[in-house]
């Protein structure tokens, strides 16, 4: 290459300079800044320890400088309610945005990298003979707005206002301090990034801002407001805005950007331009450097221009996922601080450590054991005098009269051989190892509630004495031989009836012999593929509630412990409650009230089927990732009704509502569901969905994200995971089927030697 352009002359944009030419230091490297060198957004920049040790490696002179110019932390404070809460070990530092400005400046000049202040580039047709355009010129990026079409950015504007202030008060550790007002709550992430300065970033609610007319508040105002809302914090020392020229006070939203692509021809993105992380994760200053250092590699050993940029993205994007994965989770939490702020506060602090799902109970643990050790024991506490300090996943729930050992949940997961609806020898295995390794209950799959309200010809069945009789075979075995309760799922399952097994096409018709299904409306599952379901008649109504209804007796007689009815996933009860899936005009379609009619008087006439000691729980889709369906006001509403009506606990899925969903996954991605209908709507929540790790139940139950784990395929891989699990954490005092013991022995013995060979971490 003989010619690269940066256009943006940020960290991002400087960085990529510095480190493409000394990766070809013969080629001609320019930056051009449409401001002026010292002006820049913001106060502060954070680092991990983990990113310094990257920058090390990548440049270890501009590392020196910028380490020379950090002011390190380990510690984060939490301020809730007059309490406070430290943890340590966190690993943190600052700089100020205009000294790492200057720092990477000095050095860029050093290679020889040319640099164009207050220089406003119109066209990338500027640098016609440029073998390389990288574009840093950050979130509003107009090289990316201009080739919108192919980088196809995806913009997301959330929720909260926020604004970047400076004071010269001191904060010794990393501090989020909340305050409520008449309005809603404020907060504030505030820490240190040089001698005499410290960032502080005021954030709050849209509603929240505009109620106390921040909306039409200039700088001075929006900074006295702040002032004195958390001079309790600021020890008498003024906040400071870099923006008082402006009339309007620099109230900003965050705007989640995730572009397709991130290279069109010669141009490649970085940094805000190509994806933004949000503030409360740590610096989007950090993965733009990042970004940096994966581009200059890959550009410089690459045979060609085309390859170097897709390899970049490749190798990019994948770790941009992971982390905006954990930054919506945190930005979600920050926006929904309202329903955290019902938490005890030390259950908070806890729940604001671990939000973005990154950091769990044992990575907390290695940070800061005395601050979980006092957690464990706190959460021990809740749960009754008598009980004694454990990992959290161990502790025991009690739901109406049923006590339960643990918060493990072997989940229903469909087997697709039962005979006529009849649960066989297959069943009595499945769920025999499963309740005699440890878990504290197991659901059964999906029952039906009538031979027509199946999803196959294998799905299992409660809708005569002769399932009844095969269950409470089950069940007594069970009860007989291991501490674990057992849960009914019962369920219908409506327009998504009459399909092939779960090994065979999943969701498509039977080649032959289907029976007729039923929904609320005529919306088959699968345009052009899936039967049209007929609308159910008020008649149909009343045949189906009275299965449930027989269904449940059977299951009291059976000897179930706890009963589950399932609203989720497109099923019969579901296609009620959601607006894609219910087309009705009388009184069970339309608004949210009318939508649920039905699934409420199914559940009333089940509660009043089910005996009053045993607990209900209710499995609903909280959204249908897809647009028009359930809103969060609808799942919050649900919710409350199903609260209302006597449900105990609600089990926390989303989607297979419709087959066009497009979910976000990642790990534990459907608890902020149960997480904020726990803590809105004060009912007990399980949590569901990528749940797979024994750190995962212990952080969502420490964290009051959700009272119960279910979990799915660990289970079918092993079914004394729950075993495992006890062991690996030394926890002795879990339950074990006696002939078992001599494995926990050694099993004890071989994990204690591991740790041993491992050395400490």
């Amino acid at each position: 290459m003989k010619r690269i352009v940066c256009v943006g002359g940020g960290p991002a944009g400087l960085y990529a300079a510095i480190l493409l030419k000394k990766a070809l230091p013969q080629t001609r490297v320019e930056v051009y800044e449409r401001n002026r060198p010292a002006d820049t957004f913001g106060w502060g920049v954070v680092f991990s320890d983990q990113t310094m040790e990257n920058f090390q490696a990548a440049d270890a002179p501009s590392h020196g400088a910028i380490v020379a110019g950090l002011r390190h932390w380990d510690d984060i404070a939490i301020h809730l309610r007059g309490e406070r809460f430290l943890s340590r070990g966190h690993g943190f530092s600052g700089i100020g945005r205009v000294r790492l400005l200057t720092l990477l400046q000095e050095r860029a000049a050093q290679l020889g990298v040319e640099q164009g202040f207050q220089h406003e580039v119109q066209s990338d047709a500027e640098f016609g003979d440029a073998d390389l355009i990288v574009a840093a010129d950050g979130v509003n990026s107009a090289t990316r707005g201009r080739y919108a079409h192919i980088f196809k950015p995806d913009v997301d504007v959330r929720k909260c206002r926020f604004m970047w202030l400076g004071t010269t008060q001191e904060f010794s550790a990393f501090t989020f301090a909340f305050e409520e007002t008449e309005h809603g709550w404020f907060q504030i992430h505030a820490y240190q990034f040089s001698g005499d300065l410290s960032t502080v970033i005021v954030e709050t609610r849209e509603e929240t801002w505009k109620a106390h007319g921040l909306d039409h508040a200039d700088t001075r105002r929006s900074v006295e407001f702040c002032e004195e809302l958390f001079a309790p914090y600021l020890g008498g020392h003024r906040l400071q805005s870099n923006a008082g020229h402006l009339k309007q006070a620099p109230w900003l939203n965050f705007h989640r950007v995730l572009c397709q692509r991130w290279h069109h021809g010669k141009l490649a993105l970085i940094g805000d331009a190509a994806h933004t992380a949000h503030f409360s994760i740590g610096s989007g200053t950090k993965l733009a450097m990042e970004d940096a250092i994966s581009l200059a590699r890959h550009a410089a050993s690459a045979s060609g221009l085309t390859s170097a940029l897709v390899a970049y993205q490749e190798e990019r994007s994948l770790e941009v996922l992971k982390l905006q994965s954990a930054a919506r989770n945190r930005m979600e939490w920050f926006e929904n601080v309202a329903h955290h702020t019902r938490l005890p506060p030390r259950q908070f602090a806890y729940s604001l450590l671990t939000g973005s799902q990154r950091i769990g109970h044992e990575n907390l643990k290695l940070r800061d054991h005395a601050f979980v050790e006092e957690h464990e024991r706190w959460l021990a506490r809740q749960c009754g005098a008598h009980i004694e300090a454990r990992p959290p996943m161990f502790l025991p729930l009690t739901l109406r009269g049923l006590e339960l050992p643990n918060r493990v949940i072997v989940s229903p997961m469909a087997q697709y051989m039962a005979r006529d609806g009849l649960p066989g020898e297959w069943h009595f295995v499945h769920y025999g190892s499963r309740a005699l390794g440890g878990a504290g209950l197991i659901f059964t799959e999906m029952t039906c509630v009538s031979p027509e309200g199946r999803i196959t010809y294998g799905c299992t069945g409660l809708w005569n004495a002769t399932q009844r009789d095969a269950w409470q075979r089950i069940v007594a075995f069970v009860h007989q031989n291991s501490h674990t309760k057992v849960c009914l799922q019962l369920g219908h399952s409506g327009r998504k009836g009459s399909t092939q097994l779960g090994w065979q096409e999943p969701d498509h018709p039977l080649a032959e012999d289907n029976w007729t299904i039923i929904a609320p409306s005529a919306e088959p599952y699968l345009e052009g593929i899936s039967q049209t379901p007929r609308p159910m008649t008020r008649a149909d109504m009343d045949k189906v509630r009275d299965d449930f209804v027989r269904a449940t007796c059977f299951g009291s007689a059976a000897g179930f412990d706890m009963l589950e009815l399932h609203m989720a996933h497109g099923y019969l009860l579901a296609s009620f409650l959601s607006p894609l899936t219910n087309r009705r005009t009388d009184e069970f379609g339309g608004s949210i009230e009318n939508r649920e009619r039905f699934p409420l008087e199914v559940f009333a006439a089940v509660r009043a089927a089910w005996p009053q000691h045993k607990p209900i729980s209710v499995r609903i889709s909280a959204t249908d990732w897809a647009p028009g369906g359930l809103s969060e006001e609808d799942m919050l509403h649900i919710a409350t009704a199903m609260k209302n009506a006597g449900a105990d606990i609600i089990d926390v899925s989303t989607g297979q509502t419709v087959a066009s969903q497009a979910p976000v996954y990642g790990r534990m991605w459907q608890t902020p569901f149960a997480d904020r209908i726990r803590n809105e709507v004060g009912i007990a929540t399980i949590a569901v969905g990528n749940v797979f790790e024994p750190d995962h139940v212990n952080s969502i139950v420490a964290a009051g994200r959700a009272d119960l784990c279910a979990i799915a395929r660990p289970h079918l891989a092993n079914s004394s995971w729950t075993l495992e699990a006890a062991a690996r954490q030394g926890y002795d005092a879990q339950w074990w089927p006696e002939p078992y013991r001599p494995a926990k022995s050694q099993l004890e013995r071989n994990l204690q030697r591991a740790a041993q060979a491992a050395g400490p971490v």
